[in-house]
């Protein structure tokens, strides 16, 4: 599964390893959640129903894995379900975080855990900087403070997170969509990364 906070690169570079590997492939679906758009203009009016969707989905979806599918042994990720109390935590008022974490507490058994997780990294720059290229309309709105936030949420999850291999990749300066040579060391890198906790920095 990759993980990181919103623009680092999470699903471009899911779609490409899944393709290189023939493996099967699990996507957020933000587009279905129909209280995003409201969230990013109003966050205090929409964080708790924004929230509720988005974890109902990723349960619905994450559940669906335990069937099983013969033809894509391997499964590949631009989310993981503990994404999900960051963002609450974040967002929600503390009568709504109370709700939100009784919910998530009987939810969250139901759902298997990765063998790998691959969590990128990068500054609330770039974050920025990819955020505007990739140019979703509501997107607009988002302040830079809560980019900063998540993605200092994102780093204290990661230092004690110990329940699957983890791959932590500065994907500051790496482009791999376009440059072969980065997404090849990746790859070479996923593929070595079978347990324990690891870092991927190529001075590029």
């Amino acid at each position: 599964m990759f993980e990181g906070p919103i623009g680092v690169g999470k699903t471009t570079l899911a779609r490409r390893v899944a393709s290189s590997i023939g493996a099967g492939l699990m996507l957020e679906q933000p587009d279905d959640n129909p209280f995003l758009e409201r969230f990013y203009r109003s966050p205090a009016q929409y964080a708790l129903q924004t929230q509720l969707f988005f974890l109902f989905q990723r349960v619905k979806q994450l559940k669906e894995l335990r069937q099983g599918d013969l033809f894509s042994p391997i499964r590949i990720a631009d989310f993981m379900l503990e994404k999900d109390p960051l963002f609450a935590r974040l967002t929600l008022d503390e009568d709504e975080l109370y709700l939100y974490e009784q919910v998530y507490k009987q939810l969250a058994p139901e759902v298997p855990q990765p063998d790998l997780v691959i969590y990128l990294q990068a500054p609330t720059e770039v974050l920025v900087k990819r955020i505007r290229k990739r140019g979703i309309l509501f997107e607009r709105n988002m302040e830079r403070g809560y980019l900063e936030e998540l993605a200092d949420a994102y780093t204290r999850f990661f230092l004690s997170y110990h329940d699957s291999a983890l791959l932590m990749v500065n994907a500051e300066n790496l482009n791999f969509l376009d440059s072969e040579e980065h997404y090849q060391l990746l790859l070479d890198e996923i593929a070595a990364t079978h347990s324990g906790r690891h870092y991927f920095n190529p001075d590029f």
